[in-house]
C-alpha cells in the first residue's frame, strides 16, 4: 500500500525528507520548515494570489473543479436553487444542515424582527453624496453597525455571535435598498412584516406611493434564485478578506465590511454588470462572430466566460438561464438573451476557446436576470453583496470556531535593495 507522504530532496545538501499528506494536502511548515538556513536563505512557498495554497480547512462550500460541480454542505447548487429559499440556504451555510420546519420558522422570525435599522443609520446614509457608489455606502454602513451593539465584539460568546449574524442577515436588504434610494432621490421604504426576505428587498427597492407593494411570485422566485446561487463560492478574494480581518478577532461587522469593499472592485462585484454591458455593446446575434474575432486579437474582452476555479462550465449559469426562460413566459425576453446564447454556442464550437478551456460562467446570464427583474445597473453589485453576506458570515463563524486558525500573517519574498548606508539630507 503506498505511503501517504511526499519525498523531497534538497539538491544543495543531498538530504531527503518525507512530508506527510493529509486530506490531499501538505502543510507548508512540513515542506519548508525542516530545511537548514546554513545552505542559503530560509525557504518559503511563493504563491502569488494563493492560487495553490489552502489557507483554511472549510466545510461550507465544495467546488469540484474539473466536473463543474458546486455544493454547499454536500448539497448540489441545482437542488438548492430548485427547492430551497434563500433563508434556508443561509441557515444551511451557517448551521451545517437544512432546517426542520420548526427551525426555519424560528430562524425567519428572528431575522424578521431585526430587519429595521436604527434611525441614526438612515442619517448616516443620508450624509453621502447623491452620486456615491451604493456598494461603498453599504460597506460603510455595515462597518458602522458594530458600534450600535455593545456585544458585537463578544465573538466567542455563542449567543452574542448568533445575535450579530441575525442582525446582519436581516439588515443587509434594508441597507442595500436604502443605498439605492438615497442615490435616486427616493424616500426610504421601511420593511414590511407581511413580506418574505426577498419580497421585502423588492418592496424596499421599488415601492412608491402604493399602500402595499404587490410582489410578482415569478419575479420574487427569480431574485431568490440569484441570491441562492451567489450565497457562497468558497475562498474568493472577498471571502479571504473576511477571513483575514476576522483572524484578528474582529467583530463580524468589520469582517463583512472588508468583504464588501473587496467586492467593490471590478474583478468580482462588477462582473455581472460588465457582462451585461458587453452584451449591449454587441447588440445583436449578427454581430457575435465579429466581436469574438476582436477577442482573439486582444481588442475585445469576453465577459461572462472563464473562471479562476472551474475547469468546466459554471453550474450556476444554466440555473440562471432556466429562470430567464420562466420570466420570458410572462414578459418578452430581452433581445440580448439571444446574443448571450449565441456567444455560448459559438465559443463551445470554436477551437480557439475550447483549446483554452474557456467556458461560460454565471455572469453571462445573471446580469440579464437582474435586468429582467428590473434591478437597476447601479445596484447589481449590491444585490450580489446581500446574497454573499450569508457566505461571509458562515466563513467568519467557521474561522472563529476553528482552533487551527491563527492571525493571517503570510510571508514574502524580499526583492528590494540590500543594506545601504544612510546619507544625511545635506549630502544628498
Amino acid at each position: 500500500m503506498p505511503k501517504e507522504t511526499l519525498t523531497v530532496t534538497d539538491n544543495r545538501t543531498g538530504e531527503s525528507y518525507e512530508v506527510p499528506i493529509n486530506r490531499g494536502a501538505i502543510r507548508a511548515s512540513d515542506l519548508v520548515g525542516r530545511y537548514s538556513t546554513a545552505v542559503g536563505p530560509e525557504l518559503v512557498i511563493y504563491d502569488p494570489g494563493l492560487a495553490n495554497t489552502a489557507a483554511c480547512a472549510s466545510g461550507v462550500t465544495n467546488i469540484h473543479l474539473q466536473q463543474g460541480v458546486l455544493e454547499h454542505r454536500g448539497y448540489r447548487i441545482e437542488d438548492l436553487a430548485e427547492h430551497a429559499s434563500f433563508t434556508e440556504v443561509a441557515y444551511l451555510l451557517l448551521h451545517g444542515d437544512l432546517p426542520t420546519p420548526a427551525q426555519l420558522a424560528r430562524w425567519e422570525s428572528e431575522i424578521a424582527t431585526r430587519k429595521f435599522v436604527h434611525e441614526n443609520v438612515k442619517s448616516f446614509i443620508a450624509g453621502f453624496r447623491y452620486d456615491a457608489a451604493p456598494m461603498g455606502i453599504v460597506a460603510a454602513a455595515v462597518g458602522a453597525l458594530g458600534s450600535f451593539y455593545p456585544d458585537a465584539g463578544d465573538i466567542f460568546g455563542e449567543q452574542a455571535r448568533e445575535a450579530q449574524i441575525l442582525r446582519l442577515l436581516a439588515k443587509m436588504p434594508t441597507l442595500a435598498a436604502y443605498a439605492y434610494r438615497h442615490g435616486s432621490g427616493r424616500p426610504y421604504v421601511n420593511p414590511s412584516d407581511d413580506l418574505s426576505y426577498t419580497g421585502n428587498l423588492l418592496s424596499m427597492i421599488f415601492k412608491m406611493s402604493e399602500l402595499r407593494y404587490s410582489v410578482d411570485p415569478e419575479v420574487e422566485r427569480a431574485l431568490e434564485v440569484l441570491l441562492i446561487v451567489h450565497a457562497d463560492h468558497e475562498q474568493s478574494a472577498a471571502t479571504t478578506a473576511v477571513r483575514a480581518v476576522g483572524s484578528n478577532h474582529s467583530d463580524p461587522y468589520a469582517a463583512v465590511a472588508a468583504g464588501l469593499y473587496a467586492l467593490s472592485g471590478p474583478m468580482r462585484g462588477a462582473a455581472d454588470l460588465q457582462a451585461l454591458q458587453m452584451l449591449r455593446t454587441i447588440g445583436s446575434v449578427s454581430a457575435v462572430d465579429a466581436y469574438l474575432e476582436t477577442v482573439k486579437t486582444g481588442e475585445g474582452r469576453l465577459m461572462g466566460f472563464g473562471h479562476p476555479i472551474y475547469r468546466a462550465a459554471d453550474p450556476r449559469a444554466q440555473i440562471v438561464r432556466h429562470h430567464l426562460d420562466i420570466l420570458s413566459e410572462h414578459a418578452p425576453a430581452s433581445p440580448l438573451l439571444a446574443v448571450a446564447d449565441a456567444l455560448a454556442e459559438r465559443t463551445a464550437e470554436d477551437e480557439y476557446f475550447v483549446s483554452r478551456g474557456i467556458h461560460i460562467n454565471a455572469g453571462l446570464y445573471t446580469g440579464l436576470l437582474y435586468q429582467a427583474i428590473g434591478i437597476p445597473d447601479e445596484i447589481i453589485g449590491v444585490i450580489f453583496a446581500v446574497a454573499r453576506s450569508a457566505g461571509f458570515l458562515a466563513q467568519w463563524l467557521e474561522m472563529v470556531k476553528d482552533p487551527e486558525q491563527v492571525t493571517l500573517r503570510p510571508r514574502q519574498l524580499y526583492v528590494g535593495p540590500g543594506p545601504r548606508t544612510f546619507t544625511p539630507l545635506s549630502a544628498r
